[in-house]
């Protein structure tokens, strides 16, 4: 749905975005996290087509953000930080607007505009001025212009920046209600949204991507656990018994002296029984078995620190 190549954005000597390449599946809702100045931004105004870039290509269902960036804006929708409503409206009033430069006809224009209030849970302040809603509901106004001619691809930038916590949980909700009906790319330097909402996640730190990782792949969320199982004796055995197991996907000593194991497997409490099993049958003497938490916050650490690992994908 979305292919960026080698990507680059330059302003004077500064080098903003710095030859990256990544993709969006449909359906995907992607986490794009780095800390404040780290080019999401200038990446999120390049693929909606409010800038150019310096070198590199970008598409969006199939087309190309330079060559053709009027089919593009068709298919996006984009929130920017601040959303671009205009106080002195009504809600009905700006999204009637917004209705008319996306040149909806006049015949769906009432449906589409019933439609994003009720997603947007915008009934009860329908008729009232902008300049008079909480920063929760401008947000969700601006939301729903992103949403109003039903786009392919949602573009929000730090969507829940500046919201009191009901306001953030309903947002984090709306959002994963997008999961598989559309792709989204969701910037954002709180480590808690991208858990909380994402399926994967792309860090950027100093305008290169330095991972892109599954979130599951992380320890964070998802189907897959990391075990470490300590065991007196060392043995092919032991490493084959594990690996026959039926939902283990790897197994691997940590080290070439000592006696730990670290297996990645689904994360099922009879597969954990299982395995225990095994390694007492192969005769290893079992010490103990514990699971693996690799923190998210530890994880990006790491990556935005002094030493970055190199992207994985």
């Amino acid at each position: 749905m979305i292919e960026v190549k080698d990507l680059t954005k330059r302003y004077g000597e500064r080098v903003a975005v710095d030859n990256i390449s990544f993709s969006v599946k449909r359906g995907e809702i992607l986490g794009f996290l780095g800390q404040n100045g780290a080019g999401k931004t200038t990446t999120m105004k390049i693929l909606t087509c409010f800038m150019s870039a310096n070198g590199g290509t970008a598409s969006v269902a199939g087309f190309d953000v330079f060559e053709n960036p009027f089919e593009v804006k068709k298919r996006i929708g984009y929130l920017p930080e601040t959303p671009p409503v205009y106080p002195e409206l009504l809600v009905s009033e700006y999204l009637g607007f917004i209705a008319d430069l996306r040149a909806i006809p006049s015949s769906e224009k009432r449906k589409k505009i019933d439609a994003v209030v009720e997603r947007c849970q915008l009934g009860g302040v329908r008729n009232r001025l902008i300049g008079n809603l909480s920063k929760g509901y401008r947000q969700r106004v601006g939301l729903a212009q992103a949403l109003i001619h039903d786009p392919e691809v949602l573009v929000l930038d730090e969507p829940t920046v500046g919201l009191d916590p009901k306001q953030v949980t309903e947002a984090r909700s709306l959002i994963k209600s997008f999961r598989s009906e559309r792709t989204v790319i969701y910037s954002t330097h709180i480590l808690s949204e991208v858990a909380a909402t994402c399926d994967r996640i792309i860090v950027i730190d100093q305008g290169q991507i330095v991972a892109q990782e599954a979130l599951n792949e992380m320890g964070s969320t998802g189907t897959t656990s990391r075990t470490e199982i300590v065991v007196q004796r060392r043995g092919d055995a032991v490493m084959k018994a594990l690996t026959d197991l039926k939902g283990v996907k790897s197994a691997k000593f940590t080290t070439s002296t000592n006696n730990r194991i670290l297996v990645e497997a689904d994360a099922h409490e009879d597969l954990l029984a299982e395995m225990s099993k095994a390694v007492v049958t192969a005769d290893a003497g079992l010490i103990r078995m514990s699971p693996v938490q690799h923190a998210l916050e530890d994880y990006y650490l790491g990556l935005i620190g002094g030493g970055r690992i190199h992207d994985r994908s």
